[in-house]
C-alpha cells in the first residue's frame, strides 16, 4: 500500500454550473461531471507550472484509461461548486487523481459527488511509458503557481 500523499496534493477550483450542463429538471446532467473533474485536474496541473501541450511536443501524454464517479446530492443550474482535485496513487505508468465536488460553502462531508480517473503515460503512439521523474515531481509538488478561486 503507497504512503499516503501530502497534503499539498490538492487543488480547490470553483465553477458555476452552466444552463446546457442540466437535464429536463434543471439538474446537473451526470455526464457533466467528468467534465468538471477533468477542469479540476487541468486546474490542479496549471497551479503546478505545467504546460500540457509542452508535454505533449517531447511526446509525454497522460490520457484517461478509467473514469468513476458517484452521485450523493443533486447540482442545479447556477450553484456555484468546489471540485477539490487531490493526486491519489500513482505507479510507474500510471497516475490517478481523486475528486469530490462539493456546493460552495457546505462541509466537507456534506459532497455532491465524488469519483476518480486513473491517467496512463504514453508515447506519441499510445504506447504505455514509464513516468519520468520530473514528471511524477511536479504532479508531487505543492502550487507554485497559486491563482484564486473564482471570485466573481
Amino acid at each position: 500500500m503507497p504512503s499516503p500523499l501530502p497534503e499539498h496534493c490538492l487543488s480547490r477550483y470553483v465553477i458555476r454550473v452552466r444552463f446546457c450542463e442540466t437535464d429536463l429538471m434543471g439538474i446537473v446532467h451526470y455526464g457533466s461531471y467528468f467534465s468538471y473533474f477533468e477542469a479540476g485536474r487541468v486546474e490542479y496541473m496549471h497551479r503546478r507550472g505545467v504546460e500540457y501541450l509542452e508535454w505533449a511536443k517531447q511526446g509525454l501524454h497522460l490520457p484517461v484509461i478509467e473514469a468513476n464517479a458517484r452521485y450523493r446530492r443533486s447540482a442545479r443550474f447556477d450553484e456555484r461548486l468546489v471540485v477539490e482535485t487531490r493526486l491519489g496513487e500513482h505507479s510507474r505508468v500510471t497516475v490517478r487523481f481523486d475528486y469530490r465536488i462539493l456546493r460552495e460553502g457546505a462541509d466537507a462531508d456534506d459532497y455532491v459527488t465524488e469519483g476518480y480517473t486513473l491517467l496512463a503515460c504514453v508515447d506519441d503512439r499510445h504506447v504505455p511509458r514509464r513516468m519520468p521523474e520530473h514528471v511524477l515531481a511536479v504532479l508531487l509538488s505543492p502550487e507554485t503557481h497559486p491563482r484564486p478561486i473564482d471570485a466573481a
